[in-house]
Parts: structure tokens; C-alpha cells; sequence
């Protein structure tokens, strides 16, 4: 068998991948995106499986280099033939906000309402017709990081026409979402988790604190009252003290999810969803191709989602190790 690549930036995330493919035996190696280089000209490497992995947020770990290098390279190895899981049109919808909100907007789903901009002079414009709180962030971003939340038109005016201790990040392609905040009801958010374009799982994350933003993230106060948004992961919400647990969504948001993730072609990656306090609407607001699955999964979901998602790879390469679906739950 040749081997799987698995292709990614962060040395840690991926552990428990790794973990299960050598319980199984099936080779495969590591490349990393932020220190890559291919040939135009070079045949086709001998990958059986290429499992993309790489991250929008590598930005905060010195690898901005590896974000628009990736789409060259997943664009490459489609011309080669090369199986790719999280190929080409994955990472293009992963590395855009407003794409996923376009795609949204053309099935249908419901999402918080946004504008797009790109320079901070046109924020106070943009902002018309939306309800505050509004919040600012980065087209491609992760984890969270940089968004920051105004509560009235004059914070977001004095912001964009000056310093205000925290600058307004536009991210690494200097486009940004102006974006309506919406309080949780129930104070908790949902994720949907998807392999092969189907539904995997789903849990409920139940935000802490006073003020709830679009992720589960812990918030602190700038000096000019900004809220700066850290550490926003649903999948971390275990380990970091939330309160998590395991929960069947109504058919139609699977349904709603599996269209998007297929039509997004993203074959491993979860949809987050909120619904709105204010009038009970469900609004979808983030997409993610990049999905590591909940801490502490088998306690919080009853099995463990690596498991399958090694079967997945195994069928994807056109292979099956003995130790196949021995462990996976049905």
C-alpha cells in the first residue's frame, strides 16, 4: 500500500489520527504545509490518499506562508489525480467567510446578517441596516482569534476612524465580516460534526459568562471596553471546563449540514449553528473544514470518532486493514 499523507501544520492537533492509524498499521507520512515545495512538471507522488489538513489559523503559528501556498498545491495535485480528502473546492470555501456565506445565501440556510469589507473606512457604512451589538472579523481566520465585538454605532465609528487599544483585524487577506452578534438562547451553540458529506455527531456547547458571542470562546476587556474574542473552539470546550454534551439535531438541520458540507465538498468538517434569543431564529454561522473532533469524545458522544474516520480513510484509499471496523462503533 502507499502511503496516506497527511498534510499539516499544527504538531499536535492530529495525535490521536496518527495514534490510530499505527494501531492499524497502515503507513502513511507527514508534510507540512508551512515548509513545502512541488515541481509543475513532477509526475505524481505516490500517495494512495492525500488528507488535507492544513489550517486557517497557521497565521497565528508562523505559517501564513502554508494558506494560499495549500490551494496551489491541492490545485495541483487535482490536475495529477491524486485522491484528496479536503481538496481543492474544501479549502477555497475554508479560507473564505464570505464564500460560505454566499453559498448559504444561494441554498437557502439562514445565517447572521453580514456585509463584506475591506478597508476599515467603510464599516460605519456597511453597518447600516444591521442590528446591534455588530461584531468585526477576519475573512480567513480560526480559532477565534481577532473579532472583535461593538455595542452601538459610535464604538464601531470611533474604531474604524482611530486606535482604540485594540486595532481591527482584517486578516491575512484583508477582508473582514461585519457581522450581527447574536445572544444564544439556552446559552449554548451547536456543532455538527460530518464525515464523507454525512452526519457524524453532534454536540451542545453551553457558553459561560454574561456575554455570548458567534463561538464558545472565553472574552476580555480592552481598556477602551472592546471585546476581543480568544480562544473560541467548540471541540476544546471539555478540557477548557464547559459544560458539553452529545445531542441528535431535528432532521432538518442534518439535512441543512449534509447539503452544505457536500456542497461546500468538504468531506471531514463540522457546521456550527445558534439559535438566535431575540426572535428564535436557528442561524448557521460557521463553517469548518478543519474538524478535530470533541475532547473527550467516548464520554461526551459514547464513541470514538477517530475510529471511523480511519475506516473512512481506509475505504478513500482503496484499502482495509485487518483491524478495520473492530473498534468502531456501528
Amino acid at each position: 500500500m502507499s502511503p496516506i499523507a497527511i498534510y499539516h501544520e499544527h504538531p499536535d492537533w492530529f495525535k490521536p489520527l496518527f495514534a490510530e492509524l499505527n494501531s492499524r498499521g497502515i503507513p502513511f507520512v507527514r508534510l507540512n504545509p508551512a515548509a513545502h515545495q512541488f515541481a509543475i512538471e513532477a509526475p505524481a507522488p505516490d500517495y494512495s490518499l492525500f488528507f488535507n489538513r492544513m489550517s486557517p489559523s497557521a497565521y497565528l503559528r508562523d505559517g501564513v506562508q502554508g494558506i494560499f501556498y495549500t490551494l496551489n498545491y491541492l490545485r495541483q495535485l487535482e490536475y495529477l489525480g491524486i485522491p484528496t480528502v479536503n481538496g481543492y473546492k474544501a479549502f477555497v470555501n475554508e479560507t473564505s467567510k464570505a464564500l460560505q456565506l454566499e453559498l448559504m445565501q444561494s441554498l437557502g440556510i439562514k445565517y447572521p446578517r453580514a456585509r463584506v469589507v475591506n478597508h476599515p473606512s467603510q464599516l460605519v457604512a456597511a453597518a447600516e441596516g444591521l442590528r446591534f451589538p455588530v461584531v468585526v472579523k477576519a475573512n480567513i481566520g480560526g480559532s477565534g482569534a481577532g473579532i472583535t465585538k461593538y455595542n452601538a454605532l459610535d464604538d464601531l465609528r470611533a474604531a474604524a476612524e482611530g486606535p482604540m487599544g485594540v486595532p481591527i483585524d482584517f486578516g491575512v487577506d484583508h477582508t473582514a465580516l461585519l457581522q450581527e452578534f447574536i445572544p444564544a438562547r439556552g446559552g449554548y451553540i451547536t456543532r455538527v460534526e460530518t464525515l464523507g458529506g454525512k452526519f457524524l455527531y453532534a454536540i451542545r456547547v453551553y457558553l459561560t459568562g454574561d456575554t455570548f458571542n458567534l463561538c464558545p470562546a472565553d472574552i476580555c476587556q480592552t481598556n477602551a471596553g472592546v471585546e476581543l474574542v480568544r480562544n473560541a473552539c467548540a471541540l476544546d470546550a471539555p478540557k477548557n471546563g464547559l459544560k458539553v454534551e452529545g445531542y441528535t439535531p431535528p432532521p432538518a438541520v442534518i439535512k441543512a449540514v449534509e447539503t452544505l458540507v457536500q456542497q461546500s465538498g468538504i468531506d471531514v468538517g463540522g457546521i456550527e449553528y445558534i439559535i438566535d434569543d431575540r426572535d428564535g431564529e436557528l442561524l448557521y454561522y460557521d463553517v469548518n473544514a478543519l474538524s478535530n473532533f470533541v475532547a473527550d469524545a467516548v464520554n461526551v458522544i459514547g464513541f470514538n470518532p477517530f475510529h471511523r474516520l480511519v475506516d473512512y480513510l481506509e475505504t478513500r484509499a482503496g484499502v482495509r486493514s485487518p483491524q478495520a471496523s473492530k473498534t468502531a462503533v456501528a
